[in-house]
């Protein structure tokens, strides 16, 4: 398994960071905050037709790139790093790689080409009202009808599941869990934003009655599908998560250089370097772990069940940390609604809680290695 990036490696980080900058600063996501799908349309085609974006890790069988997560989490940490707010980890990473998981070619073959292209957003609708990341949990429920299925119940905290086109349902059956793709625009199914701490991360809550939903694989056989998706989610989750600690522990240390007290920097004071110190050793730890699980996800696929858990608990309460001392150290200032600092924070209390907290994470680790 090869560790450590690559000269490509960082041709494409900085590829993803001009576009960034250029297309999506700051200033153009609190613009978008205030709408309700959250998403500049322009520039998710721009990332699809002039970088490949969100096709990169899907096979170029199926119209991606052919690369590997490895690249598609730097994309992640530069889209962390600048807090975009488009679809990209609901379609390029959560329908994409359970689409990928499932043993349905015909489902491959027909839904990925959208998806890689950005043409079709997708979505994964799994949790429901208690936000629930166990699969023991699920109540909603799908029934044969002729030929067809149909769906009845609701999802909650949909990762951009207001403007999905294709929704990846799961559901019970009479055989166990199983997966369903579904119309954005089919009759019977209500989607409705909800309230949200992270502003720039758009969250729904989809009600189906009735719905009709085209079977992905065999009824009953979704289980070892979804929990491959859940574990490269939460890698990938933690790869945003690493690209805002970065941001955070970046803007603190520059505000430490400029801003004087008593005739000199804050940074050259002990309690602020020290505290900046730790910050460093958090991050480039959780640089570290990122990087092996990533790799992992293409080379070690039978360690990512141990890896994914153990990144994501730490990522979690790294990057809340991280963000919470930027708001300390910038004092007064930080705690402003003209200062990024609390887009930050937000972001990371939301991603600590999208998956499950640390301790969901420590439990389902434990589960898997029998303690």
């Amino acid at each position: 398994m090869m560790l450590g990036t690559t000269e490509e490696h960082e041709e494409l980080r900085a590829s993803v960071r001009r576009f960034l900058a250029d297309k999506a600063p700051l200033p153009r996501v609190r613009e978008l905050m205030e709408t309700e799908d959250g998403t500049d349309d322009a520039v998710w085609q721009q990332a699809g037709a002039q970088l490949g974006l969100q096709g990169l890790a899907i096979p170029e069988a199926y119209g991606g790139a052919g690369f590997t997560f490895a690249e598609q989490a730097i994309v992640l940490e530069e889209f962390g790093a600048a807090l975009y707010g488009g679809p990209y980890l609901a379609s390029a990473v959560f329908a994409a790689t359970a689409l990928l998981a499932s043993p349905d070619e015909g489902a491959r073959r027909g839904l990925l080409p959208g998806i890689a292209s950005g043409e079709t957003i997708a979505t994964l609708a799994f949790t429901e009202d208690d936000g629930s990341w166990d699969p023991v949990s699920i109540r909603m429920t799908a029934v044969k009808d002729g030929d067809a299925w149909k769906l009845d119940g609701h999802k909650s905290f949909v990762l951009d599941g207001h403007a999905a086109g294709l929704i990846l349902v799961v559901a019970q059956t009479s055989a166990g869990l199983s997966l369903f793709a579904v119309d954005g625009t089919a009759a019977g199914l209500a989607r409705t934003s909800l309230p949200t701490l992270d502003q720039t991360r758009k969250l729904a809550r989809c009600e189906f009655d009735g719905v009709a939903a085209r079977l992905i694989g065999s009824p009953g056989d979704a289980a070892a599908a979804l929990d491959r998706t859940l574990d490269v989610a939460a890698i990938a989750l933690a790869a945003e998560q690493l690209g805002g600690a970065q941001r955070a522990l970046d803007m603190a240390v520059e505000y430490a250089k400029i801003r004087h007290q008593f005739g000199r920097p804050i940074g050259s004071f002990q309690a602020i370097k020290h505290r900046c110190a730790d910050l460093l050793l958090e991050v480039e730890s959780l640089r570290s772990a990122v990087s092996y699980a990533a790799a992992a996800v293409t080379d070690s696929p039978a360690e990512v069940p141990v890896l994914a858990p153990l990144v994501q608990a730490y990522a979690s309460e790294t990057y809340f940390h991280v963000a919470a001392e930027n708001i300390q150290i910038h004092g007064g200032i930080g705690f402003t609604w003209e200062h990024d600092a609390h887009l930050y924070f937000k972001r990371a209390k939301s991603s600590e809680l999208f998956l499950g907290d640390a301790a969901h994470h420590r439990e389902r680790l434990a589960a898997r290695i029998g303690l």
